[in-house]
């Protein structure tokens, strides 16, 4: 087949827009051949099952599915009946980016609560975990935490901690959206279970597909007496795949050899670099902390679309603030060239120092790297596209 695209093509759209990992690559390849029992039954899908019960616990199971939105409208349904409610975040995916479907697939009623920072609290959470026995009202019956949030931020483990045990104090069962856990667990330096299981999560939808996978993600149960019908939720809402191995084979591949932790060190490290480069541009303000791969910032008037000329991302709300995201084949050069084109946009010099002092490589040292290039403006998740509307 002829190459449709540039190789060479950059962005700092969303993670999902980078390519695959080469060791994920690898892996479907040594899955595919001959004929093996469909729908699970097959020897990858059984060596996804013993990976994740050593990085989540020994009663862990894995559920593969296509995509993060099935992920988490199939494990809120396991989780609560369809006269629930689940409270939210107002800035979490499920609530801004899955066009309603937990609600109109799920049945579920949604419970958005704002925060200032992504995460939510116990005494955010008793804002809307109200209203039991009330027939006229949704019954709040669960709570979906973010890890690491829309945001970029992350919850410490004592403070999802003590979530947690509030919520199930008050009878809520609890569901980590975790499409980037792994840049949550890179930046606290602990295992996926730390921040899980340990915590008293019940169910985790674990993301792959913005760490490296072609396609795939996997819902995590962590406690199993807390789902029901899963198995059969997944088959209903269209997330079981009949060749299932091709799905096990990329998060067998994720999971072994730490390839999770090291994809997400190697975004979070540019990330990181991005972030140091921005706080020392004129009039550039960042607005929240950089605690995984995503950098937040406000530019100065007209400079967003000056360098969406060259490098794709997104407006994040209409107060002018812009998401930056880094993936695992961000390098070093895309990171420098962003920074350049920002600075020479607001009219601060040529950029040419602008890596200065944020460290020295050529980002040949990242799993997958590539020479920086040419971005793109197509919009993505969790942003707004340039026209103000969500795509």
């Amino acid at each position: 087949m002829e190459r449709l695209h540039d190789p060479d093509l950059r962005g700092f759209a969303s993670d999902n827009y980078a390519g695959t990992h080469p060791e994920v690559l690898a892996a479907l390849a040594a899955a595919n051949g001959g004929h093996l029992t469909a729908y699970g039954g097959d020897p990858y899908s059984d060596r996804l099952q013993a990976l994740v019960r050593h990085h989540f616990g020994p009663g862990a199971e894995a559920f593969p599915v296509f995509n993060g939105t099935g992920a988490n409208v199939v494990a809120l349904q396991s989780l609560v009946p369809r006269w629930a409610g689940v409270v939210c975040a107002a800035t979490a995916h499920i609530h801004t980016d899955e066009n309603g479907a937990p609600e109109r697939v799920g049945g579920l009623k949604l419970l958005p609560v704002p925060t200032p920072d992504g995460r939510l609290t116990p005494e955010l959470l008793d804002e809307e975990a109200w209203g039991y026995g009330n027939v006229h009202r949704a019954q709040p019956l669960a709570v979906s935490v973010t890890q690491s949030t829309e945001l970029g931020t992350t919850y410490r483990p004592d403070a999802l901690a003590a979530l947690c045990h509030h919520a199930h104090r008050l009878g809520l069962a609890v569901h980590l959206d975790g499409a980037r856990l792994a840049n949550a667990a890179a930046f606290l330096g602990t295992s996926l279970g730390a921040l899980t299981t340990d915590l008293g999560v019940d169910v985790v939808s674990f993301g792959g597909t913005k760490n490296g996978l072609v396609l795939g993600e996997a819902i995590v149960v962590c406690n199993p007496d807390a789902v029901h019908g899963l198995s059969y939720l997944r088959k209903t809402s269209m997330q079981l795949a009949s060749k299932s191995r091709f799905l096990s084979a990329q998060l067998v591949a994720l999971l072994e050899d730490d390839l999770w932790r090291r994809s997400a060190q190697a975004a979070n490290a540019m990330a990181a670099r991005l972030r140091a480069g921005l706080d020392r541009l004129p009039g550039v303000t960042c607005t929240q902390p950089t605690e995984a791969n995503t950098v937040l910032a406000v530019l100065p008037p007209g400079v967003a679309d000056a360098v969406r000329e060259r490098y794709a991302f997104y407006d994040w709300d209409r107060c002018g603030t812009v998401r930056l995201m880094c993936a695992f084949d961000t390098t070093d050069a895309d990171v420098d060239g962003l920074l350049a084109a920002i600075r020479t946009a607001i009219g601060a010099g040529t950029g040419a120092d602008v890596g200065a002092g944020i460290g020295a490589g050529t980002g040949a040292d990242v799993p997958g790297g590539v020479p920086a290039g040419r971005g793109g403006t197509m919009p993505g998740d969790g942003a707004l596209d340039n026209t103000g509307g969500r795509p």
